[in-house]
């Protein structure tokens, strides 16, 4: 049997699960975005509940994870082979559990990979709890200061998870025919990674998951915020300054008031997540840095909704809606 893989990028909303299961059904094997769990072949088993499964655990999407879950038992009883590879988590989960230990940074033997981790979510924890300090009432100019130190800081980190992940699933994919491999958005890169650690020519493809959700919406652009964009600008190019840097942090602050926060469930939109992701991406990408300058002193305390609304007045779209409500 050949060999190939597929890196499926989407982000974890309820929505995307119907196209993700299709997609999966014609895999061999499943790679997951998430560390191993000990219960985990117990829930796929059905020896253990969903819901105990999930009880543990820090859900940012509670509603997809359950709903995931299922699906993947269907594909266990199916004959896929399902496994969790997350080795930045993993050791970041390991970092947690030694400093609740008693350990201190100190103890963490410098030059190794638990190491570097640790250094790699410091800084980059650092430069979030700089952002908010300097967002809540600084001057624009240094709130977008913060953004691009955060952003350049986050593609560090993401580097080194992509780095960790690519070496991981490179000892495992091989020979399983063709593998499935669950990735976010912001690890686009991953494909690169993948590239360097698996035998020269061995095929892969990137797949876009909700790529025909915002087909059928009439948009032919992508699912990346400001923000996205601009990490992955670093990410690529950790050295280069460009022009727009400036433009797309000061989106990317506008952005963060408009977007959904909640997880969303709507029996009347399919896709309600990525109808507010493109909507939200289309307005912002009509600001110029001077509205940006503009808008984000009044809105930056203010609800999602009211934000909408000042916004919505600025652009003179009153009467028209702004994403998913």
């Amino acid at each position: 049997m050949t060999s190939r893989a597929t890196l499926v990028l989407a982000n974890h909303r309820p929505e995307t699960i119907p196209a993700a299961q299709r997609l999966m059904a014609r895999h061999d094997a499943v790679i997951l975005e998430e560390p191993p769990d000990s219960q985990f072949m117990s829930m796929l088993n059905g020896q253990v509940p969903i819901d105990t499964y999930l009880e543990t655990q820090d859900l940012e999407y509670p509603e997809f994870s359950r709903r995931m879950s299922e699906v993947l038992r269907e594909c266990h009883r199916a004959g896929t082979r399902l496994y969790q590879i997350e080795p930045f988590i993993d050791h970041l989960l390991a970092i947690h559990e030694r400093f609740a230990g008693g350990d201190g940074p100190s103890d963490l033997p410098t030059g190794t990979t638990l190491h570097r981790v640790y250094l790699a979510e410091r800084e980059a924890t650092a430069a979030l709890i700089d952002f908010y300090s300097v967002s809540t009432g600084g001057p624009l100019a240094a709130t977008i200061e913060a953004v691009k130190r955060f952003a350049r800081t986050d593609a560090q980190r993401f580097a080194l998870r992509d780095r960790m992940r690519a070496a991981a699933i490179a000892d495992v994919i091989a020979a399983h025919g063709h593998t499935y491999i669950e990735a976010g958005l912001i690890h686009f890169p991953l494909w690169q990674e993948l590239k360097r650690q698996l035998p020269t020519g061995y095929p892969i493809r990137v797949h876009f998951l909700m790529t025909d959700a915002v087909r059928s919406m009439g948009y032919r652009s992508h699912l990346y915020g400001p923000g996205d964009l601009l990490t992955l600008h670093y990410r690529f190019h950790p050295q280069r300054r460009f022009q727009e840097e400036d433009l797309l942090a000061a989106r990317a602050l506008i952005y963060s008031k408009l977007i959904a926060k909640e997880e969303m469930i709507d029996a009347d939109e399919p896709y309600p997540h990525t109808r507010d992701e493109l909507e939200v991406s289309a307005i912002t990408a009509r600001l110029t840095l001077a509205d940006c300058g503009r808008l984000y002193p009044p809105i930056r305390r203010a609800s999602t909704t009211t934000a909408r609304e000042m916004v919505r007045h600025y652009l003179g779209l009153s009467g028209v809606q702004i994403g998913h409500p």
